[in-house]
């Protein structure tokens, strides 16, 4: 009996991800046409909202249908805080899609092969997403984008954990915040399980529910020794996370 539920959870939940992969195409071909239509304000609003709304109605699929048990609702705090780094560990490859959608003004820095990918590539386009290369014009986008009074999401890792309780920190999240004289917020995302941990196929299954917790630290104001403050950022999130 508990083998026959394991594979309708499986199924239904692969199912869902097949959706929310038709989703994206869906969306990807209508902002292809959108994009020249609206101004850049228009489709920084409509596109940054639109992939918001896809995935939180995936999350509120998974919950419905007792696949997964999340708690993001901290996040909605930070929904009209203009201006803001939200800055958040990354035990999965699911972490960007938690926050983004709850902070829907949020946007990501992305790695420029994403960028023309039939999935994701145009609607990231029309929200304005950042591409992670040149270095300086990421820079750059990013600090804009701030000043503009944006939200940029950012895990400060590159990558999904490895050595627990964090890899250390990359370089340019306080830089960029002493640039655009913007705080950090932290984020502090947990999970049950390390389903799409790194080196976990996305064809694995997980033991269902699976639960994620998010929940928000401290606040760092922007400093110009902005090594310094990487520094102390790192050691904040490495103390919390082996608290918790």
């Amino acid at each position: 009996m508990g083998s026959i539920r394991r594979l309708v959870q499986s199924v239904l939940f692969y199912v869902l991800l097949l959706h929310l992969g038709a989703m994206s195409l869906t969306w990807n071909l209508v902002s292809l046409l959108l994009y020249p239509l609206l101004s850049r304000r228009q489709g920084t609003i409509v596109g940054r909202a639109a992939i918001s709304s896809v995935y939180r109605g995936f999350w509120t699929c998974t919950q419905w249908l007792g696949l997964m048990q999340i708690d993001y609702t901290a996040l909605d705090a930070l929904s009209r805080d203009a201006g803001l780094i939200i800055a958040a560990n990354h035990p999965s490859m699911l972490d960007a899609l938690l926050v983004v959608a709850r902070v829907p003004r949020g946007i990501c820095i992305m790695r420029a092969s994403l960028m023309r990918n039939p999935f994701l590539g145009a609607g990231a386009r029309l929200a304005r997403y950042i591409r992670n290369e040149p270095p300086r014009g990421m820079i750059r986008g990013a600090v804009d984008n701030l000043k503009a009074g944006g939200q940029l999401v950012l895990f400060p890792e590159g990558t999904r954990t490895v050595d627990a309780p964090i890899n250390p920190f990359r370089p340019g999240i306080t830089l960029i915040a002493h640039m655009a004289n913007v705080p950090i917020q932290t984020v502090f995302i947990e999970t049950s399980s390390p389903y799409l941990s790194k080196g976990w196929p996305i064809w694995k299954t997980p033991e269902f529910p699976v639960s994620f917790s998010v929940r928000l630290g401290q606040r760092f104001a922007p400093e110009a020794d902005h090594q310094g403050l990487l520094k102390r950022l790192e050691g904040y999130f490495a103390s919390e996370l082996k608290a918790s």
